[in-house]
């Protein structure tokens, strides 16, 4: 949990990047912890609802970072061994297929987009260590938790993109505040072409040809409705 919350707090002081943190105990590997058997592994990982309370009681609330739920299973190319990873691992892909597909202001979430079955994750995954019902989904995502679900008929998918901002706002989304960085990004690069020039009027036109173009094309995408 330490280096979780050190992760999300360095996205916050840098402001251009997200955080995809892991939950702890959601499965626990057999070369972490001895047991005598499946069942008493299971018993021991952590439940959605106690998932759910756990992360409510760190107080974690910051629009830079995002968790999700179960862990994954997916299977190595090279030996062809079943291995579980977090979901973290499978989750970079996602952001990155998303991104590819349509825009990085788009949810990478769904079936059109967060599909680990069909290849979102850019490995394969086939399995999840738990399989969760609608109230369990229902549980997760009230406390910030994206559950990753399994459907008999579609596969695999991730089913949510909050970030783990605790108020309301457009920024408890996680393409909202990926939108947010990739233009505060992009307009940072924009404007180095007007940095220590004089503070008049020709200057701030110069800068408005600059950024309106590209606000105008995000617009078009469907990434902003309006821009001032």
């Amino acid at each position: 949990t330490k280096l979780t919350q050190h992760m999300i707090n360095v996205c916050e002081e840098r402001g251009d990047t997200m955080a995809l943190i892991d939950l702890p105990n959601v499965y626990i590997p057999s070369h972490e912890a001895y047991y005598a058997s499946k069942s008493a592994r299971g018993e021991a990982a952590t439940t959605p609802t106690n998932a759910a309370k756990d992360l409510r009681d760190r107080r974690i609330d910051s629009s830079y970072g995002a968790t999700f739920y179960p862990w994954v299973q997916t299977r190595d190319e090279n030996s062809g061994r079943l291995l579980w990873v977090p979901p973290s691992v499978a989750m970079m892909g996602v952001l990155a297929s998303s991104q590819a597909k349509s825009d990085v202001w788009f949810a990478p979430a769904g079936f059109n987009r967060g599909g680990l079955s069909d290849g979102a994750a850019g490995i394969p995954v086939v399995n999840v260590s738990e399989r969760l019902v609608s109230k369990d989904r229902d549980t997760l995502y009230e406390a910030r938790i994206n559950p990753i679900a399994s459907f008999p008929s579609s596969g695999i998918v991730v089913f949510g993109q909050k970030t783990l901002q605790e108020r309301q706002s457009a920024l408890d989304r996680i393409n909202v505040r990926r939108l947010v960085i990739y233009l505060k990004k992009q307009i940072s690069i924009l404007s180095t072409q007007v940095l220590f020039e004089q503070n008049v009027q020709s200057t701030w036109n110069r800068f408005k040809s600059l950024v309106e173009p590209f606000l105008a094309n995000v617009r078009v995408q469907f990434g902003i409705t309006d821009y001032r």
